[in-house]
């Protein structure tokens, strides 16, 4: 087997106009571009795009242009883009198809999944490519007859690469928020390097026989990822088909600053004042703001009350200030949370004492004091708003 290169990509999530400013469509386009510029000086064999290619199944005439402009290049200069379709590219339904399709056609991309064997061989590897279900239920439901129709046959003399877009429900790679669809037992073995697509935050783990890669996304699509990297892999296999992994950082990707604070207490004139004081010391010349206000409200504070429009507008240099409101209302009254904080001792020991008895009727005496005790406990942490705490005290009754 002789020594070759290619380059991993996945979500570019082309033609996606972000808070509806055409420039941030302009950005994502821009992202690719640097990306294609960087990998035709690279020279790899062939790049792989790890589904998501575009943001929405039809796209925009200018982003097909753009897109079309750029695959162009990468033929021209003899390297080859084998792809697969990820949840944003995917199919709508069978009658129009995905567009990948005719992008294939055009010769512009190999899609995998459309081709006999839904693989692509050369002397020194050996290429397979799924299509995306969408959902873990679809998943577990086609993905097993696509085998049977298209048989993955990796060849342990050559580098085998698997290429999809999911995300696999392995604790390293996925977070306990996320929700995995491909299950690791579904993916075949025998591969050398699993390159994935979905997963925006780059890593690479060992995995079955190989490495598994996410290469993560190459502009920011949320405000959740403004720390992540962006860029893609660029991998070298040598003769003994080790794989050399390097990370290729891009520059081009937009400012995202990100200003998170906690709220609490405060009234909402209070909170607008201070949010645009920190859009205004944060501001910086064609970045993007994300604003995120947490904390809970006052009682009978509202969170229709806060003035977005003005904390938006705080922004003077940025290109735009996203305001994320996550404060939450509180239904307990000023008058009840007065007489809890400022009873103190008095009124928890009547509280304590009237749980005990309603709990008394129906609990052993032990089993009662634990749950009337407990109760008391809880009222901080729920006028607070610390769920762990909360969490923490009711995981801990018998």
């Amino acid at each position: 087997m002789k020594p070759f290169s290619f380059v991993h990509i996945a979500d570019s999530h082309l033609g996606y106009i972000q808070y509806n400013i055409e420039v941030r469509r302009n950005d994502f386009t821009q992202a690719f571009r640097e990306a294609v510029d960087r990998t035709i000086e690279l020279k790899p064999n062939f790049m792989i795009i790890a589904g998501d290619l575009f943001h929405y199944p039809r796209p925009t005439n200018p982003t097909l242009a753009a897109t079309i402009h750029d695959l162009k290049r990468l033929r021209d200069n003899d390297i080859k883009v084998l792809a697969v379709d990820g949840t944003h590219d995917s199919a709508p339904n069978i009658v129009t198809g995905t567009i990948l399709t005719p992008l294939d056609n055009a010769g512009l991309i190999f899609y995998l999944p459309l081709h006999e064997g839904a693989c692509w061989r050369t002397e020194n590897c050996y290429i397979y490519g799924i299509p995306n279900y969408q959902t873990k239920v679809k998943v577990e439901e086609m993905l097993p007859n696509f085998f049977s129709k298209n048989k993955p046959t990796p060849d342990k003399n050559l580098f085998n690469i698997f290429v999809f877009h999911e995300a696999v429900d392995d604790p390293k790679i996925i977070t306990p928020s996320m929700e995995a669809e491909l299950n690791r037992d579904l993916i075949p073995d025998s591969f050398d390097y699993y390159a994935g697509g979905h997963i925006h935050k780059p890593s690479k783990i060992r995995f079955k026989s190989g490495i598994l890669a996410y290469s993560g996304c190459l502009e920011t699509t949320t405000y959740e990822e403004s720390m992540i990297e962006k860029g893609f892999y660029y991998v070298q296999v040598n003769e003994k088909k080790e794989a050399k992994i390097q990370r290729i950082k891009l520059t081009s990707p937009r400012n995202f600053i990100t200003i998170k604070h906690d709220f609490s207490g405060l009234r909402p004139n209070e909170i607008t004042a201070k949010a645009i004081e920190l859009v205004k010391s944060s501001d910086t010349s064609h970045a993007v703001l994300a604003i995120v206000l947490e904390g809970i409200l006052p009682s009978g504070a509202n969170r229709a009350d806060l003035n977005l429009a003005g904390i938006r507008n705080a922004a003077n240099k940025a290109l735009y200030a996203h305001v994320i409101n996550k404060l939450e209302e509180t239904g307990i009254s000023e008058k009840v949370q007065r007489a809890i904080f400022e009873a103190g001792r008095d009124i928890k020991t009547e509280a304590y004492e009237y749980f005990l008895r309603i709990f008394a009727e129906r609990q052993d005496k032990k089993t009662a004091e634990c749950y009337a005790k407990t109760a008391v406990e809880l009222i901080d942490p729920l006028l607070s708003g610390r769920k762990e705490k909360v969490k923490e005290l009711i995981e801990g009754l018998p």
